[in-house]
């Protein structure tokens, strides 16, 4: 809910007989512009209802709390999304780059002869952008927490499995990137093609309950969309496994069909 109101169960026998009283108004704070269009929607039908009855009892009230973020601290809600933006560009930039780099220098044919299959190589591909990705989240978590003060109210081998997961599915994308590039640069083009739209749909910019049908499909597939919703669910609202699971399990969902989807375009390019 984005927000909710709770009215006093006096309400009514306060206004009638023209006493001061109290509304309450909770407002979820990680979608701070959002619900404060929506309290101001609130405010509004306080007012008009204040006004229909100034000459009978005094204006009615309304006090709000911000759940999750009660002082709208904008640092609250950016850090834990950036937790999941600046290690995707990580990982895809390792990842896309890995093939793309191998058929530049010339060394494709190479890694084609030896008696490693394309699962291995893909393996040893993938292997490095998952241990950037988890370094630079790790560390952006660190910082958000021991330098600015973003509360962590959830578990912290529950952000790690978030991590791995996310990381899993951006090396799949990574790796298709890079099995149909053939120059670091197409590869580079490549990853900027996907990010750009990943971060637009994934809700960081904008709620994805706000965008078009089509367009909260598209966010539904989209690995960041998962991540930053587990990210700022296990900072802020302490996730327990009812919420985590069906998020991690999207993510594993993407990293299979990406995987499969690289590791048959890269095994065609080995029989050819």
């Amino acid at each position: 809910a984005l927000l909710g109101l709770r009215i006093p169960p006096d309400f009514s026998r306060k206004v009638l007989a023209g006493t001061p009283v109290t509304v309450q108004a909770l407002i979820d704070g990680r979608k701070s512009n959002a619900a404060q269009i929506a309290f101001s929607y609130i405010r509004d039908i306080s007012s008009a209802f204040a006004d229909e009855r100034a000459e009978q009892v005094l204006p009615a009230r309304i006090e709000r709390r911000n759940l999750y973020n009660p002082n709208l601290n904008y640092k609250w809600f950016v850090l834990p999304s950036l937790v999941a933006i600046i290690s995707t560009i990580g990982c895809l930039l390792v990842t896309a780059l890995s093939l793309a780099r191998e058929r530049e220098e010339g060394t494709y044919d190479q890694l084609l002869v030896t008696p490693l299959t394309p699962g291995y190589i893909m393996v040893g591909k993938a292997v490095p952008g998952i241990l950037v990705a988890m370094v630079q989240a790790s560390v952006i978590a660190a910082a958000a927490v021991f330098l600015y003060g973003v509360p962590f109210t959830g578990h912290l081998w529950m952000l790690l499995l978030a991590m791995f997961a996310y990381a899993l599915a951006l090396s799949g994308v990574g790796l298709l990137i890079s099995a149909i590039s053939a120059s670091q640069q197409q590869a580079f083009l490549g990853v900027f093609c996907f990010m750009v739209p990943s971060v637009v749909l994934s809700g960081y910019l904008a709620p994805v309950e706000n965008m078009p049908a089509a367009l909260q499909l598209l966010s539904a597939v989209n690995p960041l969309t998962h991540f930053i919703a587990l990210s700022k669910g296990i900072f802020l609202k302490g996730f327990g496994l009812a919420e985590v699971v069906p998020a991690v399990s999207a993510l594993f969902g993407i990293a299979a069909v990406t995987l499969f989807v690289a590791h048959r375009v890269f095994d065609r390019q080995a029989r050819s």
